[in-house]
């Protein structure tokens, strides 16, 4: 479902109030680590007050906690989440953010802290469909009652600086820092309906991956992570073959479906 303006409690998307990325001083505060510009400054949306930030509860270190609801930001796949998430909803009310990119551009510079050599706008681009490539990792947790999976399409900054290497698995440069410009939408997944919203209202029924392609215009391979995730979820089940092409119905169907 689409996030209202707020749920539960305000999330302030005024990104100038929000920590500026500072390239004379990228990685020098030991207290934060390696901690990217982006994922402090997603805490600072969800969260206002900085005491509740890092907070370690039952042996984990919890990136916010506000209205006794757990806030973990996940910049890397959700199966490094996993376990982590698994414990404590046993206890706790959950929330998990996940930023895609929806729109990314590459700032290239020398040496840190150095004059910017060149700028340019990734091609790559994001949109909800891609979490069905971090989902497939995340279906043991995903759906549960006491968790919200928060998924927003961001425009963000990534820092480059030159390595000068160009050996195999070098690329040539080092990402220094990715920073968050704008949040242009956000949903809220709670439940299988949620994930089933994802898909396309006209699929066919049954449907196959290479109806999903089709009518999401995305590629097999992501149609296919999209199906395995539908039928691990018990969002959609297994109703036949049409000759090696596996065919898929909705658990549930809804109107938005039929």
């Amino acid at each position: 479902m689409r996030l209202a303006a707020g749920i539960g409690w305000q999330i302030r998307l005024d990104l100038a109030a929000c920590t500026i990325y500072d390239p004379r001083h990228a990685d020098t505060d030991g207290a934060r680590g390696m901690e990217t510009t982006l994922h402090r400054q997603l805490k600072e949306v969800y969260c206002h007050d900085p005491d509740q930030h890092e907070v370690v509860l039952d042996g984990y270190r919890i990136d916010a906690i506000v209205d006794d609801r757990l806030i973990e930001i996940q910049q890397a796949g959700l199966g490094a989440l996993r376990t982590k998430i698994a414990t404590l909803l046993k206890s706790h009310d959950v929330i998990v953010v996940k930023p895609l990119v929806g729109r990314k551009v590459l700032i290239k510079r020398a040496r840190k802290g150095g004059r910017v050599q060149s700028t340019r706008t990734s091609p790559k681009r994001e949109t909800f469909f891609d979490l069905f490539d971090e989902l497939v990792n995340f279906v043991t947790v995903f759906p549960h009652q006491r968790l919200s999976l928060h998924v927003l399409l961001t425009e963000q900054e990534e820092h480059r600086v030159v390595t000068g290497k160009r050996r195999r698995r070098d690329k040539g440069y080092r990402v220094e820092d990715r920073r968050l410009t704008g949040i242009t939408d956000r949903l809220e997944l709670r439940t299988c309906r949620d994930l089933q919203a994802l898909l396309p209202a006209d699929l066919p029924q049954p449907f196959s991956t290479a109806d999903i392609a089709k009518h999401a215009g995305v590629p097999r391979w992501l149609a296919q992570k999209a199906a395995y995730c539908l039928r691990m979820t018990s969002t959609a089940r297994l109703v036949g073959k049409d000759g090696n092409t596996l065919l898929y119905e909705w658990q549930q169907p809804t109107k938005r479906a039929a």
